[in-house]
């Protein structure tokens, strides 16, 4: 196994020579974006962003700082994803805080936030909209939504209290609190009726599969997160029901599906009395990602 320290040590060297090391030694483990990540490592030690970098860029590194760097440099060699060694990630724009017990929010959910916009424009003037986000994680799917509907007000549900920690903090941070509520249940059965927006990206890949996913998602996303059971739909059967009974008429469910799912995920919404009435979303990889159902 290759040796995950650097080559040389870091200590004493200037901010642009460190990086330039640390990209160097991360190319050399086969990473596959290694420039960027060791700028949002090194970033990250020594707490400055870009223009820090840039502006600071012969200052030498302490020993202190070094180690620091060094140590997030094993952790990623190692495969934990460097979200989770930063502690935070970018989602539609938005700075999002992590936590063991959330995900990491990526892009292919981005899809659904785009679905909703396209399918609630009146949202963007500030209707007062009623949102609730399933299993929300981060929050990331609630407060990107509040972000671009000023008028709106949501709610974010999850099991985890650990989660719900993280995605109010997360609210605070990005001035939305005001306008979201966390509450702890499964789904939505705590919830009353008079949604007019549903959205959800739950556990959705077979339990017999996670062990075959990349390390980045195996060992370090919470194994609650992923589970859907044995065909990766148990969370849609509980989902399904709960939104045609809370939605208002003419409201929405939108739902992020894994690969090859969306025909099964509209059968359960259909069977739970909502009307499918649009094609799935694709992601950017050409995956149907988003299923979209509607109150009668």
């Amino acid at each position: 196994m290759n040796d995950p320290r650097p080559g040389v040590p870091l200590a004493g060297q200037t901010i642009a020579a460190a990086r330039r090391s640390l990209a160097s030694h991360l190319r050399g483990h086969g990473l596959e974006s290694p420039d960027l990540e060791a700028r949002l490592l090194i970033g990250a030690a020594l707490q400055l962003d870009l223009t820090g970098l840039v502006r600071h860029a012969e200052r030498a590194l302490t020993a202190a700082e070094a180690d620091g760097l060094e140590a997030m440099a094993r952790r990623r060699i190692a495969g934990e994803p460097i979200a989770r060694i930063i502690g935070s990630q970018e989602f539609w724009g938005l700075d999002f805080a992590l936590s063991a017990e959330t995900l990491v929010p990526r892009p292919d959910t981005e899809t659904l936030i785009d679905a909703a916009l396209d399918l609630i424009p009146a949202g963007r003037g500030g209707a007062a909209l009623r949102i609730a986000d399933l299993g929300t994680g981060t929050g990331a799917i609630l407060l990107a939504l509040l972000s671009e509907w000023p008028g709106a007000f949501g709610i974010a549900t999850d099991l985890s209290l650990g989660a719900l920690h993280t995605a109010r903090g997360n609210a605070r941070k990005l001035g939305l609190a005001e306008r979201a509520h966390f509450v702890a249940c499964d789904y939505a059965s705590a919830l009353a009726p008079g949604f007019d927006l549903i959205a959800s990206n739950p556990p959705y890949i077979p339990a017999a599969e996670i062990g075959t996913l990349a390390i980045e998602v195996r060992d370090h996303d919470p194994r609650r997160a992923l589970d859907g059971g044995d065909d990766g739909l148990d969370a849609y059967r509980r989902i399904a029901p709960q939104a045609a009974a809370l939605l208002r008429s003419g409201g929405l469910v939108l739902l992020e599906v894994g690969q090859g799912q969306s025909a099964a995920v509209a059968e359960l919404l259909e069977l739970a009395g909502l009307t499918i009435d649009q094609p799935p979303r694709y992601d950017l990889g050409g995956i149907a990602r988003v299923v979209i159902g509607r109150k009668p």
